[in-house]
């Protein structure tokens, strides 16, 4: 399976793990919980889907690699304590409590989520000292002397023995205490994750196009080449940076990231290219309606592969946009019935105060609870910013008249302004549609190859599918209704030649 398949599979898993009966117990006993075993390359995403699981369950994560932990540091360390037996005093062997059940406690204490997943990377490389406890920990989840508190699910992950020397097979009787998910590299999973986490359209483009590029582990002459999901990933964030600093991308930046020379070359000077057509058409312009004859003829008569870079540069600021107007969304729905509330509320401002400090205590609980994504950051820093925009000018606004009924009247006046900004960002978006599509079509064709790859995109793309069913665009309606029709021509077509 891939990732996002194994992403949903472990998140009914710990879901159901954590059905509790009518009596408050969790209705699969601790032995019967068989913990969930990826076994997969490295670099793919495991991770990564366990934060977003967590985020999405509303519980707490752990995380350790068990190639950093010895036997000590994993059960505990031994102490000598002394206890009485029928009248007689003896000195027995004790153990501290181990690390790993140590940071689960403390990630409760901090966070005061109680129920979580305590996520073991590479367990099947554990150090020979370790590796027998495996077994008991595993069916009894126990480490030492101290068990995984309960409400705590166990997800594990490896990497198979041609990708890792110190792997360690595990027998039948382990694997029978598992629940194991092959996992393999997907482009087209990896690709819907990434768009929603703004990786770099280049990157993607390049990808779209060179998908054997996507993920290659080989060994050479020089040893092991290897290029992953993650170091793609790795790569776009420090790309953003130079971008903004205006720094030069060479192949020493990239060969930092992707550790295949013929996969930086081929990158490196599609990246070149990428920032060429991008000075060259400039798509901001396109997108604003300024389309000029000029760049019609010049895309016209480019080679394929420069129409692709001039088509990713479109979709993606498109579907950029298209995003932040579906969070924007978001944050509107949530908001509306906190100032539902602080209008029905004895001191308006004081609510609304309230509620700002409740998003912020949320941000810090998901982070010590290690259950904050990178994108669901973004949202509710942007919704504490909008509550704090709206108590700033009903302060301002109130200091004259400092009743409770100004108060929501400016709580109101400022919602309203807000909403319809939001609104002139959603026509914009629209626009933005419309533009995209009226230059391919000037271009290339109502019925193009290129016209039907935008059609495609944003009928895939998740915040961009949202956005149409929620707003609507009357171009895209138009261009995938033509797209259609030309499909089942195409069948009418072909159904009646196999008639023949």
């Amino acid at each position: 399976m891939n990732i996002k398949e194994a992403k949903e599979y472990i998140k009914d898993t710990v879901r159901l793990y954590l059905k509790k009966d009518e009596f408050g117990d969790y209705r699969l006993s601790v032995v019967k919980q068989r913990p969930v075993f990826m076994l997969g390359a490295p670099g793919i995403g495991k991770t990564a889907i366990m934060e977003q699981i967590a985020s999405e369950l509303g519980i707490a994560l752990v995380s350790y690699s068990m190639t950093h932990h010895t036997r000590q540091s994993a059960l505990g360390l031994p102490f000598i304590a002394n206890k009485e037996y029928e009248g007689n005093s003896y000195s027995v062997s004790e153990y501290t409590m181990s690390e790993i059940i140590a940071s689960i406690y403390d990630t409760m204490l901090e966070s005061g989520i109680k129920e979580g997943i305590l996520f073991l990377d590479e367990i099947n490389c554990v150090s020979e000292t370790l590796y027998p406890s495996m077994l008991q920990f595993l069916q009894y989840k126990v480490f030492g002397r101290h068990q995984v508190p309960e409400g705590w699910v166990i997800v594990t992950a490896g990497n198979p023995p041609e990708f890792n020397k110190a792997v360690r097979e595990f027998d039948v009787v382990t694997m029978d205490r598992l629940k194991v998910l092959d996992v393999e590299p997907d482009f087209g999973a990896w690709k819907e994750y990434a768009s929603q986490a703004r990786v770099h359209s280049a990157i993607l483009n390049f990808l779209e196009t060179n998908r054997e590029y996507f993920y290659n582990i080989e060994t050479n002459a020089d040893g092991k080449s290897y290029v992953t999901a993650r170091g793609w990933e790795d790569l776009s964030e420090i790309l953003y940076l130079y971008e903004d600093e205006n720094i030069h991308v060479g192949e020493s930046l990239i060969k930092q990231y992707l550790q295949n020379d013929k996969v930086v070359r081929e990158f490196a000077a599609y990246y070149d290219l990428y920032n060429k057509y991008k000075e060259t058409y400039k798509a901001d312009l396109i997108l604003k309606g300024e389309i000029r004859e000029e760049t019609i003829k010049r895309a016209q008569s480019a080679a394929s592969d420069e129409r692709f870079a001039l088509e990713g540069l479109l979709i993606d600021k498109v579907k950029q946009s298209l995003n932040d107007v579906m969070n924007s969304s978001d944050i509107f729905k949530s908001i509306i019935i906190k100032l539902k509330e602080a209008k029905e509320a004895a001191d308006c401002l004081s609510t609304l105060k309230n509620t700002r400090n409740a998003v912020t205590e949320e941000i810090k609980t998901k982070q010590r609870a290690n259950a904050l994504t990178s994108v669901e950051k973004r949202i509710l820093k942007a919704e504490e910013k909008l509550m704090g925009d709206i108590i700033s000018y009903v302060e301002s606004e109130t200091v004259s008249s400092p009743s409770n009924e100004n108060a929501v009247a400016k709580m109101s006046e400022c919602y309203n302004k807000k909403v319809t900004a939001f609104k002139e960002d959603t026509a914009l978006a629209q626009t933005h549609i419309d533009n995209m599509f009226e230059f391919l079509d000037k271009a290339f064709g109502a019925e193009s190859n290129e016209m039907l790859v935008a059609v495609t995109e944003l009928t895939v793309d998740k915040r961009a599918a949202e956005f149409l069913a929620a707003y609507g665009s009357k171009s895209y309606e138009k261009y995938n209704g033509v797209l259609m029709v030309d499909d089942r021509e195409k069948q009418i077509r072909s159904n009646i030649a196999n008639l023949i």
